[in-house]
């Protein structure tokens, strides 16, 4: 990948597949040309829930008024870096209130706020999906009184659902001028059996009623797009995600939560062709990048936490060594 010159970073990997910045993406961003990017996918900090290090430039370490104006001003630079016509997703969920913070026990329509922050910026709301995701994990892992069976039992007036993910996409408004075609060839996720097996299998019992089954590559696409197209994700692989561990910082308050591979890959076949440039201004530990590599994409990512920061480097690096350069070779 070429680099870009006016980029000071405290540190940066680039090849010709990748380019990890460590520094403030808000500054990084700005040395990336205008209408570069084909594809951008990140998980923002979830204001005022979880805070990821002790620098003052985190998103994370913002609040209110001061979180939206920082997280703006690099939805705009997203905007602009982003060619017309194209994509940018964004994983949210809805947030908890607690009487102690908020004064009650409740939730907080986040996901509504970062669609409406995009839209002031220009962006135009493209498609969005739920995830689903366990309430027995979700409630032994925040202890919510809203889950517990025992609450029910007290005073359901207080007991409530969990907290899907969603993934909301936006599309910069214009013409794409370079068309994303071509079917699925891969699925991510769980539970799909696209087999050759299982296609024969499927083509014995349509030939046996007088039916003509379409061919592999056809049947395999259509099936992978029926699952991707549903409103809901129920079939995301929970624990799919990188490792972690070696990124924790015992001095920070810190909270690391790598978004499931399965998520991003789907949105990286959905929206970006072989080779097209992926972006994300929260690299954390390098999932995004490092799915972009893997599919044979390339991928930008900033990271303000050296922690985090080492961690990715290590995990797009391996992304590298299980064969993405064949795939490089293969759609060059």
């Amino acid at each position: 990948m070429k680099q870009t010159a006016s980029i000071c970073a405290v540190e940066q990997v680039v090849t010709p597949d990748y380019a990890l910045y460590q520094g403030d993406s808000c500054e990084l961003i700005r040395a990336i040309p205008a209408d570069s990017v084909h594809f951008g996918v990140h998980s923002p900090p979830f204001e005022g829930l979880y805070k990821f290090s002790n620098f003052d430039r985190d998103l994370s370490n913002s609040e209110g008024a001061t979180f939206w104006e920082h997280y703006a001003f690099l939805i705009q630079q997203l905007y602009r870096v982003t060619m017309p016509g194209r994509l940018h997703s964004v994983h949210c969920m809805q947030l908890p209130m607690s009487k102690i913070r908020h004064g009650a026990i409740g939730m907080r329509d986040f996901r509504g706020e970062v669609i409406r922050a995009y839209e002031d910026a220009g962006w135009i709301f493209h498609s969005e999906v739920c995830i689903w995701k366990d309430p027995v994990i979700a409630q032994q892992r925040t202890k919510s009184i809203r889950l517990l069976h025992k609450q029910v039992v007290k005073d359901s007036a207080i007991s409530g659902q969990g907290l899907a993910d969603y993934v909301v996409s936006f599309r910069k408004p214009g013409d794409n001028p370079e068309p994303i075609s071509g079917g699925f060839e891969a699925f991510s996720g769980t539970d799909l059996d696209i087999s050759r097996e299982a296609y024969d299998r499927h083509a014995a019992a349509l030939r046996a009623e007088g039916g003509q089954p379409w061919p592999f590559e056809q049947w395999v696409s259509v099936r992978v797009w029926q699952r991707y197209a549903s409103p809901v994700w129920m079939d995301i692989d929970q624990t799919n995600t990188l490792q972690y561990r070696t990124a924790r910082d015992e001095k920070d308050e810190q909270h690391i939560s790598p978004l499931q591979l399965d998520v991003i890959e789907r949105c990286i076949d959905l929206w970006s062709n072989p080779r097209d440039v992926v972006l994300t201004p929260f690299l954390g530990i390098g999932s995004e990048v490092y799915s972009a590599v893997k599919m044979g994409r390339r991928g930008i990512g900033f990271e303000l936490k050296p922690s985090y920061f080492r961690q990715a480097v290590k995990n797009v690096a391996e992304a590298v060594t299980k064969g993405s350069n064949d795939m490089f070779e293969q759609v060059a």
